[in-house]
């Protein structure tokens, strides 16, 4: 067997720090170590990227029944870090081999295809791919080749609906495009299971070398499916026979709220260096998020009977975003802006026209709008 770890991490963020690692590290039951995959260049994700296997802390601060808490963790689940370009052949035998779960979280933008990529990367001593769906479609290609029967779970950890879902489909159809072998595209639709998941933490600030500053709360909702393996135990997983109700609280109150804020700030040419907390404090961004809220997006959950949820919801959820010990900077929510407005606002909106049709949106319409 190759040498190397059984769960692989697409993804240095401090996201992933604060979340993923941080649950294998203190959760029980876990399968092993973490390999990491550093997929760019860039020299601050090399620096934080060397950190990694040697350990690095996490501080959890929040408040907790009103009071304030902060607690420092150190997480030692990564055991090694591989740079996609420099180390590809390594970091394909790593998976022909011990690799049972493997997780990504690769930004807003981490699954769009590049040119350049193409069907020759599939053979022996490529180089590797730009893109991280033909990255993951080579290894998976490797492993279908050396260990095809072994037992696999993808959990994406991006912010999209049905997110195993849509990277089974990405990864099939881009197969089918470089006319790769009619066994291997069936396998890839019927033997990895494909979790889809949702997860939920604000992780506000990294830490140097590595590590990041996050909020008490945190949720990795996972749909229930056959052959399912999580990485860990954690009372922060969640199995869930019903991920849509889920996702419907975390993208409908928490990331609308956040790209609303974001939509108030850009348009009233606010205080580059504004958080979150600060934003809450000012009446004039506080006033109309708590307007779409009620007025905009509870409708929406009562039409769906998940009314009472959504508030109870609402209640942490303003506690989260009033978070005292984090600098949670608008400017980093706005990032990939209308992106955000498409995934986070727009389905909402079309949830109205659906199930409340009598009901009038004009703030998230607003934002809807060009601009």
């Amino acid at each position: 067997m190759s040498a190397g770890h059984p769960i692989l991490q697409f993804g240095t963020s401090r996201f992933l720090q604060a979340h993923v690692d941080l649950f294998v590290s203190e959760g029980s039951d876990a399968l092993g170590g973490i390999t990491v995959v550093q997929g760019t260049d860039n020299p601050a994700s090399t620096k934080r990227s060397q950190a990694l296997a040697d350990g690095y802390d996490v501080v959890i601060r929040g408040l907790s029944g009103g009071q304030p808490l902060e607690t420092r963790k150190t997480c030692r689940s990564v055991r090694e870090v591989l740079h996609a370009r420099a180390d590809w052949q390594a970091l394909r035998e790593r998976v022909r081999g011990p690799v049972r779960v493997i997780v990504s979280n690769t930004g807003d933008s981490g699954w769009a295809l590049a040119p350049s990529d193409n069907a020759g990367q599939l053979a022996e001593g490529a180089e590797a791919p730009s893109s991280f769906p033909a990255r993951l479609l080579v290894l998976l290609h490797a492993r279908w080749q050396a260990n095809p029967g072994t037992e696999l779970t993808l959990l994406p950890c991006e912010l999209v609906s049905r997110n195993g879902d849509r990277l089974r489909d990405l990864i099939v159809s881009l197969a089918r495009e470089w006319h790769c072998a009619p066994p291997f595209v069936e396998w890839l639709q019927v033997h990895p299971v494909w979790g889809n998941s949702l997860v939920d933490r604000i992780v506000s600030e990294a830490l140097e070398p590595a590590g990041a500053v996050a909020e008490p709360y945190a949720l990795w909702a996972i749909e229930a499916q056959p052959r399912l393996q999580l990485p860990c135990s954690h009372p922060a997983i969640v199995l869930t026979d019903d991920l849509p109700r889920h996702e419907r609280l975390k993208l409908f109150l928490l990331n609308l709220g956040h790209t609303l804020l974001a939509e108030l700030w850009q348009r009233g040419r606010l205080a580059a260096d504004m958080t979150v907390l600060q934003a809450m404090q000012d009446a004039l961004l506080r006033q109309p998020l708590e307007r779409a809220w009620l007025r905009e997006v509870l409708p929406v959950f009562d039409a769906l009977g998940q009314g009472d949820e959504a508030r109870a919801y609402l209640v942490s959820l303003r506690d989260r975003f009033l978070n005292p010990f984090l600098v949670h900077r608008i400017a980093d929510i706005a990032q990939n802006h209308d992106m955000k407005k498409a995934r986070r606002i727009r389905p909402l909106v079309e949830l109205a026209e659906v199930y409340a049709p009598a009901l009038h949106q004009p703030l998230l319409r607003a934002a809807l709008a060009p601009h």
